[in-house]
């Protein structure tokens, strides 16, 4: 059974045609004043998607951020069909706001074929069953919040992921000192999906900009914009897809940061199934600033 604020994103995902390869998605307040990175990236992939001949699945995106999205205006996504071959289809994807591009996402499509097999093997995780849910975590550390009621924005803005960290969040370990640039996080949907795989890649794409950058401020013992010793912004964002998977079921996402500098932080991840199967690698630099004064 779908839960209300899992419906709730469903429907954003669920994106008006308004004419041939123009799309129209509504947009809804973020955590922070600005339209949620995650959001225009997942919207873009279904408007991709769905000039893509059938049979045909989501294997790579690659997107940058280039303006702040308004939350309080419709976004319209454009499409461009760059190429349909033989075995892959390539779409590009520019998402416009008041007449201006915020974000632009190339994505490519393979028809499923059999080839040669290898991954690296999934880390060691806890289950995810053992591990406290975001009310667990965040309701009894208000007081660690220069801002109370950001708890109640992020428990809204996740209601529609069961998104468990593994260890202690930056926004809750600030102040503690560096720790190893590593993050794990299990999440699946709040409710089940449809079958259709470009949902379950949509949701990914999704949750996947929630949290990658977390592993930058580990590195440095910050906590990041909750608690305000931190300022960023995603700066551009790949994704590959390379196994079939299923966002209502436990993911594990496991993010590390290879490099911090310029202002700008990098997080490399993977996300696995429980069952320990590689299904999607993501890269992405955000800005990472410290305040000034």
């Amino acid at each position: 059974m779908t839960n209300h604020a899992l419906q709730s994103l469903l429907d954003l995902l669920d994106l008006e045609r308004i004419e041939q390869d123009i799309f129209r998605g509504a947009s809804r307040p973020a955590v922070v004043p600005r339209v949620f990175g995650g959001q225009v990236a997942a919207q873009a992939l279904v408007a991709a998607g769905r000039t893509v001949p059938e049979g045909r699945d989501a294997h790579s995106l690659h997107a940058y951020f280039l303006r702040m999205g308004d939350p309080g205006a419709p976004i319209v996504y454009k499409v461009d069909r760059i190429r349909d071959g033989r075995s892959f289809t390539t779409r590009r994807v520019v998402a416009v706001q008041h007449g201006q591009p915020i974000f632009h996402l190339s994505a490519s499509f393979q028809t499923y074929e059999d080839g040669l097999e290898h991954q690296e093997p999934m880390p060691p995780a806890p289950d995810p069953e053992t591990l406290p849910t975001g009310e667990d975590l965040l309701l009894p550390h208000r007081d660690r919040f220069p801002d109370p009621s950001v708890v109640d924005r992020l428990l809204e803005a996740r209601a529609a992921v069961d998104l468990r960290y593994a260890d202690t969040p930056p926004f809750l370990a600030a102040g503690d000192g560096p720790r190893e640039p590593r993050s794990q996080v299990w999440f699946r949907t709040n409710g089940k999906l449809a079958d259709d795989p470009l949902l379950h890649v949509c949701l990914a794409t999704y949750v996947s900009d929630m949290t990658l950058l977390d592993s930058v401020l580990l590195a440095h013992g910050r906590g990041g914009w909750a608690v305000g010793d931190v300022v960023g912004a995603s700066l551009d964002h790949a994704m590959w897809f390379h196994r079939p998977f299923r966002a209502d079921e436990w993911l594990l996402y496991d993010q590390q940061s290879p490099s911090a500098s310029g202002g700008r932080g990098l997080g490399t991840a993977r996300i696995y199934t429980q069952d320990g199967r590689l299904a999607v690698s993501v890269i992405q630099e955000g800005v990472v600033r410290v305040p000034r004064g």
